[in-house]
């Protein structure tokens, strides 16, 4: 493993639909560390990519007509637009129907599973919820149904391989105790622990071929296919190569950071982290878990007509308003609300009236003193100082996974510079006003460098706008 080196991935989509706000600001989340790390010098690595298999998947392209490749790959164009209109700069993308990079993997990391002693075979009665593709118990019910999709689970009678998971639920316990596998937010991880002292059960990882066709097959047994946990949460490994242990493995392993939905933390927290000690391999250092999006207080759904469509936003406004407000406005660890009058308010308060009005006012007034921006110049002491501290907080933030704080420092930059425009007036001529102008710059510069992990866009632009003194408007107000 390099020394200087940060590896960090989304969770990989289900591709059952097309792509949500949710999934959105996951990658958006993941791309502002990405790209603060590479602003650093350190040598990164940022995954994503979809999930491909699974009885929902192939039931869904039966109802559309479909062949299940030619449904799913439908799908992961969609995210793959998705990826591009929020300008995600992840360095791979990895699907597992990938028989090629994805599959190898698997298979080698189920067979030293089984190599370990902890896959076995049994005949399974239980409750099956499709749309989560899990087996649930009579616990998880409400009132007989799947408190997630409000359907009656399946009742599944078949032989299928289980993990023994219980087998490493103390050594799990005690990585997350110790902060071995870091959770963050702590809530979570307090979740997480008390979900374990209730203790750990062997989970199913495989269905039978008749009941799930649209999978990969386990080793050594043509009548199973792999259930979704070793398949999917694999795709962390197969991205790296790891079936041919290639340099990218060695390199970049383990992850630095797996950022998450708080719905799959079980999964990510518990079973992958089983998964990985029972084939002998390094845990992730940290999981970072993001909560939901609502609408008007309320989950988004069809039925209500409250779906958020992320590629309205895009087309409308552009990358850098969606991604400002996924950033600024829902906060990182927790649920957060998203309408489009929200949306529009806080484009024109904060993007429009706030950082684009400054950008603006200081390139007009260096234009109309025909000043030109010199980097190398030194601006007065109050404003070194003031955007130093501001680059030390917001450094700090970042490490710490408080992206909205971050943000709100930046911001507190712009109001800062906008009470000393206010005091200085630096439309009237005086002794100090190519001075104060020059300040102004200077300001604008450091904000293109402290957003860019942030608003890349915006950030590219602000800097070419000060350094070629071309007047032009960053956003237009409604």
């Amino acid at each position: 493993m390099k020394k200087d080196k940060f590896y960090i991935t989304t969770s990989i989509a289900y591709t059952n639909g097309p792509p949500h706000i949710g999934f959105a600001l996951e990658l958006v989340q993941a791309d502002v560390l990405a790209r603060a790390y590479r602003k650093k010098g350190v040598d990164t690595k940022f995954l994503t990519g979809t999930d491909e298999h699974g009885q929902k998947i192939a039931r869904k392209a039966e109802e559309e007509g479909m062949e299940v490749s030619d449904y799913v790959d439908g799908i992961v164009d969609e995210y793959k637009r998705l990826i591009t209109d929020l300008n995600i700069s992840n360095d791979d993308f990895i699907r597992t129907t990938d028989k090629e990079r994805h599959w190898p993997t698997v298979q080698k990391i189920w067979k030293q599973m089984d190599a370990a002693g902890d896959l076995y075979k049994k005949k399974y009665t239980g409750y099956y919820c499709v749309g989560c593709e899990a087996f649930l118990t009579e616990k998880d019910l409400v009132g007989g149904v799947c408190p997630n999709h409000d359907k009656t689970p399946e009742k599944v009678e078949e032989e299928n391989y289980f993990f023994k998971l219980s087998s490493y639920e103390d050594e799990i316990k005690k990585l997350i105790e110790e902060d071995k596998l870091k959770i963050v937010p702590e809530g979570k991880k307090k979740e997480i622990l008390s979900f374990l002292e209730e203790g750990l059960k062997d989970i199913s990882v495989s269905r039978s071929t008749e009941s799930l066709q649209w999978g990969i097959p386990v080793p050594g047994d043509e009548n199973q296919k792999m259930y979704v946990w070793v398949d999917a949460l694999s795709n962390y490994l197969s991205a790296l190569g790891y079936a041919e242990k290639n340099d990218d493995f060695k390199d970049y392993w383990p992850a630095d950071i797996h950022c998450i939905g708080k719905d799959i933390l079980r999964f990510h927290s518990v079973i992958w982290i089983g998964i990985l000690l029972s084939a002998g391999l390094d845990i992730p250092e940290n999981i970072l878990v993001h909560g939901f999006i609502t609408s008007e207080g309320k989950k988004m759904s069809k039925s209500i007509g409250n779906v958020i469509d992320p590629f309205a936003i895009l087309d409308e406004f552009g990358c850098d308003p969606l991604r400002y407000y996924l950033l600024s406005r829902i906060p990182t660890t927790d649920d957060g609300d998203f309408t489009e009058d929200r949306f529009k308010e806080v484009y024109n308060s904060d993007l429009a009236d706030g950082l684009g009005n400054l950008v603006s006012r200081s390139i007009g007034l260096a234009l109309k003193k025909e000043l030109e921006f010199d980097k190398e110049r030194k601006a007065s002491g109050k404003i070194m100082k003031k955007v130093s501290e501001t680059e030390k907080k917001v450094s700090v933030l970042v490490e710490d996974y408080e992206l909205k704080k971050a943000l709100e420092e930046i911001w507190d930059l712009i109001h800062f510079t906008d009470k000393y425009i206010e005091q200085k007036r630096p439309w009237e001529e005086s002794w100090e006003q190519d001075k104060v102008i020059f300040d102004m710059l200077y300001i604008c510069y450091s904000l293109s460098r402290l957003l860019y992990p942030f608003l890349p866009e915006t950030a590219q632009k602000i800097e070419e706008l000060i350094l070629n003194s071309e007047k032009e408007i960053l956003f237009k107000k409604f």
